[in-house]
C-alpha cells in the first residue's frame, strides 16, 4: 500500500460505505467519493469519482425505462472517471455488488482499475441483503482498514440502539399492517432490510420479503392487501422528490378508497438519506417507522425531515 497501514488512502463508490467509513472514524482518510455520497458534513468536499448516465431529474417511468435499457445491453447504470481514480492513488476502493442500479458495481470497478501499472488498490465489496448483511458490511470494512475491533463495537451499538426501539414498539398495542413502495411508476415494494425493519417498528409486513431484492408489484396488489399504513420511500428520492411524483399513484382508480388514505395514515419517508442505504442510518430509518407506526407513544423528532404525512 502506498500509506501505512494505519493512514489508509479510501475512496467510496457507494454512499452507505462512506458513511460506515465515517463512523467508524476514518472520514480524514477519505480521498475520494461517489456523486452520492453527501453524508456526513465534509464529504461533498471530496473529488468525485462516478456519475450517473441517466438523468435523476426525470420522472419515475422514464428513469425506470432508461435503466432498463441501459441494463439489457449489459451496460454499468454509472460512469467512472478512471484518470481520477489513479491520480488520487488509493489504497482501499469500496464498491458493492449487490445492486446493479444502485452504485457502481464489483464487476465495473475491476474494469476501470485493470489497466494500472502500479500495484492495485484493495477492492473492497459489500453485498448485504439483510439487516445482518449490514452488519457484516461494516465489519468487512473494518477489517479491511485494520480495525475489526472498531467495526464489531460499532455494530453493537448499532444493534443495541435498534433493540432500543424495538422495545417501545413491543409495548404498543398496535400492529398496523404495512406497504413500503420504493418506487412508483411502475411499483416496486421495499425488500432487502426493510421488511426486517417494519416488523422490528412493530408493523405488519405485506410485500417484499427479508434478505431478497424489492419485488415489483400491481397497483390491483397494493388495492387488495389495503393496508393500515402505507409508507413510501423512493430509492434516491427525497421527500419533496417523492410528493412530487405522488399524483401518479394517488391518481389511481380506487386510491381514495384506501384505509391508510381514508385513515390519513399515507406518509412519505426519505428514502435516500435513509431506507435505501445499507448502513449505520438503518437505525435512525427504523426510529422514523417507530414514529409513523406509533404517533401516541413515540416521538423521536423525524417529523418533518425524515418523514412528513400525504398530502
Amino acid at each position: 500500500m502506498a500509506e501505512s497501514a494505519d493512514r489508509p488512502r479510501i475512496v467510496s463508490l457507494i454512499a452507505s460505505a462512506t458513511e460506515i467509513v465515517c463512523a467508524l472514524g476514518y472520514q480524514e482518510h477519505l480521498v475520494g467519493r461517489s456523486h452520492e455520497c453527501d453524508y456526513p458534513r465534509g464529504v461533498a468536499k471530496l473529488p468525485v469519482c462516478t456519475a450517473p448516465k441517466v438523468n435523476p431529474a426525470q420522472s419515475s417511468r422514464e428513469i425506470d425505462r432508461a435503466v432498463k435499457n441501459i441494463l439489457a445491453d449489459a451496460l454499468s447504470v454509472y460512469h467512472v472517471h478512471v484518470d481520477r481514480l489513479e491520480q488520487l492513488q488509493p489504497d482501499v476502493v469500496i464498491t458493492q455488488s449487490q445492486c446493479e442500479v444502485c452504485a457502481v458495481s464489483l464487476h465495473y470497478v475491476e474494469q476501470a482499475l485493470c489497466g494500472w501499472v502500479e500495484s492495485r488498490p484493495r477492492v473492497v465489496s459489500l453485498e448485504p441483503s439483510g439487516l445482518a448483511g449490514v452488519w457484516e458490511s461494516i465489519v468487512q470494512v473494518a477489517e479491511a482498514l485494520g480495525d475489526a475491533s472498531q467495526g464489531r463495537r460499532l455494530v453493537a451499538l448499532l444493534r443495541a440502539r435498534m433493540e432500543a426501539v424495538a422495545a417501545q414498539a413491543r409495548g404498543s398495542n398496535a400492529r398496523p399492517t404495512v406497504a413500503c413502495i420504493e418506487w412508483i411508476e411502475p411499483l416496486m415494494a421495499a425488500g432487502n432490510w426493510v421488511p426486517e425493519l417494519v416488523e422490528t417498528a412493530g408493523g405488519r409486513n405485506l410485500f417484499g420479503e427479508a434478505g431478497k431484492h424489492s419485488p415489483w408489484m400491481t397497483w390491483e396488489e397494493l388495492r387488495g392487501k389495503d393496508p393500515d399504513i402505507i409508507v413510501v420511500l423512493p430509492c434516491g428520492f427525497d421527500i419533496p422528490r417523492s410528493r412530487q411524483e405522488m399524483p401518479v399513484l394517488a391518481g389511481k382508480l380506487g386510491w381514495a378508497g384506501l384505509r391508510s388514505v381514508r385513515n390519513g395514515r399515507v406518509y412519505l419517508a426519505d428514502g435516500n438519506q435513509y431506507f435505501n442505504r445499507p448502513g449505520p442510518r438503518l437505525a435512525e430509518s427504523l426510529e422514523i417507522l417507530a414514529e409513523i407506526f406509533h404517533p401516541n407513544t413515540i416521538r423521536l423528532g423525524y417529523e418533518g425531515s425524515g418523514w412528513q404525512s400525504y398530502p
